[in-house]
């Protein structure tokens, strides 16, 4: 049996339409309702309402990326439980509707970080970086925040200073937009209050956070079970300990603990080779295979890392990443499992006609396409070669 191949679509206002997405390829959608405030109820209307527009469009809503969730029940103060609540009824609006896959993740204040949007490729094409000493001059003099010079070793200190004095007023206020970019769609945040955000982890290290995502488990997963939702946690992104702030969705060891403590049948994962290929510390084919058919979903995209830590998003094949290697044990776990898995090709290079249109960072339309082109590919010849 062979994966089930998704395209993420951020709803109407995405500048790759739905009948861009049927030629290439993809058999589902992957969207989510991002005009909707973090922690409130998905209204049923809504969920229908994108449902149907994704079905006029020729395609299904295979899986929701991501319901968010609201910083509240990530440090457990305030009116927590809620929005927990909240979120249990979101899922029961979601299955009434044969929603079946909800991914989201854990990761405190900001989601998904790059320093570069633009990241010029020997080919010309543009990808997505990271890179610890912007991240620093972001950190240090742009955000401020309190001692985080303590948090960067001397390499890095040497270099930040360097940057910082060089930058013009534009080029710090572009670094700043970069940094906290976040999901397309939803509502930007301001330094001041990501700054307040900080403030509320301020006596929350890892095993805090670990505690409060296995309450959140403990409390939605009931619900997930009794309504047929695969819930998949999605990894760090990238998979350090960033700004002051822990990650507990990191390493082999975070997804044991994650499947370990919580073992309703609705928990999982949304296994990201991009995500967990970022750090030299994983591996991520010990990974998929350590998850087994807890994998509800996939994203495949790759990095290549350099001798300081910072990475760029190669072409799907290219990269730090096996991607024969994690795309065969991802086929082996997919003939364990009655349903295709659905993946998407995370992310790619925004090249050709693309170079010249407004796209969202890491989800133009060629790039992705080619990249699923790729993976396709690769997922065909393993399974004529292992004949299944």
């Amino acid at each position: 049996m062979r994966m089930r191949q998704t395209w993420r679509w951020f709803g109407p206002n995405d500048p790759v339409s739905l009948p861009d997405i049927r030629q290439t390829g993809a058999q589902g959608i992957v969207s989510a309702l991002h005009q909707i405030p973090h922690g409130e109820v998905w209204p049923v209307a809504e969920i229908r309402k994108r449902q149907q527009e994704i079905e006029a469009g020729g395609l299904s809503w295979d899986v929701v990326e991501s319901v968010t969730i609201h910083e509240s029940i990530k440090t457990r103060t305030g009116k927590y439980q809620q929005y927990i609540d909240q979120y249990k009824q979101t899922l029961r609006n979601l299955a009434a509707y044969g929603l079946r896959i909800v991914t989201y993740n854990f990761m405190p204040v900001n989601d998904w970080t790059r320093t570069n949007l633009d990241y010029v490729m020997p080919d010309g094409s543009r990808a997505l970086y990271f890179n610890w000493f912007d991240l620093a001059v972001f950190d240090i003099h742009l955000l401020k925040r309190k001692n985080a010079a303590n948090d960067y070793n001397e390499v890095v200190l040497r270099e930040v200073e360097k940057r910082f004095k060089q930058y013009t007023p534009e080029e710090r206020e572009h670094l700043v937009n970069v940094v906290m970019f976040g999901i397309p769609g939803e509502k930007k945040q301001t330094l001041e209050q990501m700054r307040t955000k900080l403030e509320w982890y301020a006596d929350i290290d890892h095993a805090a956070l670990r505690d409060n995502l296995k309450y959140f488990l403990q409390e939605i997963t009931p619900v997930a079970d009794e309504v047929g939702i695969k819930l998949a946690i999605h990894p760090d992104d990238p998979p350090f300990d960033i700004l002051g702030l822990p990650r507990i969705v990191s390493r082999a060891a975070d997804f044991e603990y994650i499947l370990s403590s919580v073992p309703a049948p609705s928990n999982g994962v949304c296994f990201c080779t991009g995500s967990l290929g970022a750090s030299p510390d994983n591996d991520p084919v010990q990974i998929a295979r350590q998850i087994g058919t807890r994998m509800h979903f996939v994203h495949l995209r790759n990095v290549k890392k350099d001798e300081y830590g910072n990475f760029f998003e190669d072409d799907h094949l290219a990269g730090d990443v096996d991607m024969y290697a994690v795309m065969k044990e991802i086929l082996k776990i997919q003939q364990q499992v009655a349903e295709p898995i659905p993946f998407r090709p995370d992310h790619g290079h925004q090249m050709m006609d693309d170079l010249r249109k407004v796209t969202n960072p890491g989800y133009s339309c060629i790039g992705r396409m080619r990249g699923l082109a790729e993976l396709r590919g690769l997922e065909l010849g393993i399974c004529r070669a292992e004949g299944w």
